[in-house]
C-alpha cells in the first residue's frame, strides 16, 4: 500500500494553492486505495473469489467442516483448503499479499517471531491471531496393542536423538525403564515441518528433558545446544516420519499393534473403534483432561487471517466469525473432536473476528 507521496507545498495559502493541495490529497487518496487493491489482487487488476487456506493437518478437519458448512449455509464461494502442514502453511501465508497468496493459515501452535518478521518483510503487515480451540498430542495405540503407560520423561528417553547429550542407544521400551514392555522402540510421528511436533518437542519431550539438572542449566549458558539436546528427534528408524497425514498413522498402528502414534486428539476420537490413548503421567487423553489443562500434551489451536484482504478476498471476515460460532461448546466442530475452549476465550475470540486487531509482535516469542 502507498502510505505517503510527496506533495508540493507553498509558502502562501491562497485559493489556488488550497486548491491545488487538495486535489492532490485526493489523488494521494486514489493512488493508495488502488494500489491495496491491487496489491491484494496479486497485481492482477482482479481478485479471487474463494477464501484460500493452508496450513495445519490438525486443523484441517475443522476448518473443512466450517468450510462445508459455510458453503451449505448460501455464501457465494466455497474456501479451498490445503493441508501444508504448520510450517509449510506459515511459508505460504507469509510469502505476500494478493491474490496468489492464502488468505488463512491453520496452526497447531502459535505463530513464531520468525514467521511473523517473515510476513513483515513481504508486506504482510497485519495478521490478525485467532484462537478456534484446544487440542491434545495424543499418544495413541492399536486397540489390541500391549497396554502401557508414559511420562515425558520416557517419551524424551526413547525419541531423542541425544537425551542429555548422549547417544541414544536404546532399542527397546525396557531399555528406557525395566518397567515397560520388552518391545522395540517404534513410533510413528509429525514431521519437522508440523505444528504437531513443535508442540510434542516442547509440551512433552521438554518437560522430560529438564528432569536432568545439568541439561536445564544449559538452557542459561548455551541455548542452541539446550534447544537440540531437548528438541531433536533420532532419525535410526525408532522415530518414523509419518508426513502431514494424520489417518496414515492410524493406519500404521493397526498394521503394527506394537507400535505407537503421536497425532491429534480429535484423530484418536475418530478412531475409537481401533486405537486407544496412552497415559502420560497417569492422565489419559480424554476430553475433560486436555479441557482443563491436566492432560501434560494440551495446547491452543489458532488461525492466522490477513486483515489487508478483508473486504478483498469475497467472504473471509464471515469465515472467520462462522468457525468461532462453530467451535462452542454446543457447536458442530466440538462433536467432530474440537475441544472447546473456555468462554472468556470464546468471547475475546468473537471481538477479535469482529474488530480484526492485529499482532504487533511483542505477543510472540
Amino acid at each position: 500500500m502507498i502510505d505517503s507521496w510527496p506533495i508540493v507545498q507553498h509558502s502562501t495559502e491562497n485559493g489556488d494553492s488550497k486548491m491545488f493541495k487538495k486535489i492532490a490529497l485526493l489523488a494521494v487518496s486514489s493512488l493508495a486505495l488502488a494500489a491495496c487493491q491491487d496489491q491484494a489482487s496479486g497485481g492482477q487488476g482482479g481478485t479471487r473469489s474463494e477464501v484460500r487456506i493452508v496450513g495445519s493437518s490438525t486443523v484441517f478437519p475443522f476448518a473443512k467442516a466450517v468450510a462445508e458448512q459455510f458453503s451449505a449455509g448460501g455464501a457465494n464461494t466455497s474456501p479451498i483448503l490445503e493441508s501444508t502442514g504448520t510450517g509449510g502453511g506459515m511459508k505460504l501465508f507469509c510469502a505476500g499479499v494478493g491474490a496468489n497468496t492464502p488468505d488463512i493459515a491453520n496452526a497447531s501452535r502459535r505463530m513464531k517471531a520468525t514467521e511473523f518478521e517473515m510476513c513483515k518483510e513481504n508486506g504482510v503487515t497485519d495478521v490478525v491471531e485467532i484462537q478456534v480451540g484446544i487440542d491434545g498430542i495424543a499418544i495413541a495405540q492399536a486397540n489390541e496393542g500391549p497396554s502401557i503407560k508414559l511420562t515425558p520423561t520416557q517419551i524424551y528417553e526413547a525419541i531423542a536423538e541425544r537425551p542429555y547429550g548422549k547417544k541414544n542407544e536404546a532399542k527397546n521400551w525396557s531399555d528406557i525403564d525395566p518397567s515397560l514392555p520388552e518391545l522395540a522402540i517404534s513410533v510413528y510421528g509429525p514431521p519437522s515441518t508440523s505444528g504437531t511436533r513443535d508442540a510434542l518437542t516442547e509440551l512433552i519431550m521438554e518437560v522430560g528433558c529438564k528432569t536432568d539438572a545439568a541439561t536445564k542449566a544449559l538452557k542459561e549458558t548455551n541455548e542452541d545446544e539446550y534447544d537440540a539436546i531437548c528438541h531433536d528427534v533420532r532419525a535410526d528408524g525408532a522415530y518414523i516420519d509419518a508426513g502431514e497425514n494424520d489417518n496414515l498413522i492410524v493406519q500404521k498402528l493397526k498394521a503394527n499393534p506394537n507400535s505407537l502414534g503421536i497425532f491429534g486428539y480429535s484423530f484418536l476420537e475418530e478412531n475409537s473403534d481401533s486405537v486407544r490413548g496412552v497415559a502420560v503421567s497417569d492422565v489419559e487423553p480424554a476430553y475433560d483432561a486436555i479441557a482443563s489443562g491436566e492432560y501434560p500434551g494440551a495446547r491452543p489451536l489458532y488461525i492466522y487471517a490477513k486483515k489487508q484482504h478483508v473486504g478483498v478476498i469475497p467472504g473471509l471476515q464471515e469465515y472467520l466469525t462462522e468457525f468461532i460460532s462453530a467451535g462452542g461448546s454446543d457447536g458442530y466442530l466440538v462433536k467432530a473432536g474440537l475441544i472447546a475452549s473456555p468462554d472468556d476465550v470464546r468471547t475475546q475470540m468473537a471481538d477479535t473476528v469482529k474488530n480484526l486487531p492485529v499482532l504487533t509482535g511483542t505477543e510472540l516469542k
